[in-house]
This record gives structure tokens, sequence and C-alpha cells, in this order.
């Protein structure tokens, strides 16, 4: 039996953390704060007034996302500012696609 490729251990994360950016997208609110910073950068009020949710709750969303490498912030004044980190998107792509390769036909 051939062996299946190998992508570069560079290019890949292991399992636990694929697992944690797993669960930090399957809730619905973090996927719809997910979409909502993927054409840039947002400010926090714009994201509650966007989405609809009282800034605590849309705080407790971003800071899952940040614990698990998706977002990035930065200060400005008093407000945050937050942005997809697209590394961990392509890591998470690159996992999947590993997974693609390994499967069984």
């Amino acid at each position: 039996m051939a062996a299946q490729p190998q992508a570069p251990a560079s290019c890949c994360i292991a399992g636990d953390q694929a697992r944690a950016l797993l669960k930090a997208l399957a809730d619905p609110i973090r996927l719809q704060v997910v979409e909502a910073l993927a054409p840039g950068e947002r400010c926090v009020c714009e994201l509650t007034e966007q989405l609809g949710l009282a800034q605590s709750k849309l705080s407790f969303h971003l800071k899952v996302l940040k614990d698990a490498g998706l977002l990035s912030d930065r200060q400005q004044g008093r407000w945050t500012y937050y942005r997809l980190q697209g590394r961990a998107l392509e890591q998470l792509r690159d996992w999947l696609d590993q997974l693609m390769l390994c499967r069984s036909s």
C-alpha cells in the first residue's frame, strides 16, 4: 500500500489545536462574528449594532475567539477593534486538507 503524501509539519496543527478552533467556531453567534469580520477590522460598537447583541454578550464571544487564536485586537481611544487572524484559518484549512488526504477511499 502506497504511503499517503504528508504536508510539511510547519503547516499542520495538532488535533487538540484543531479541536480548540472548531469548538470556538461551533457557536452560531461566534460564526456570525467571524463572518462580520471577514471583510476586515471592525470596532466593537459596529459589531454590537450589526449583530444586535449586548456588548457584554459580544465581549464574551470575542474573548473565546481571541483565546482560540482566531482574532486579534487593538485599542484606539476607548474602542477596541478586532480582526481575523488569517494564519489560524489557514492552519485549520490545512488540517482539514490533511484529513481529506488521509481518509480511506
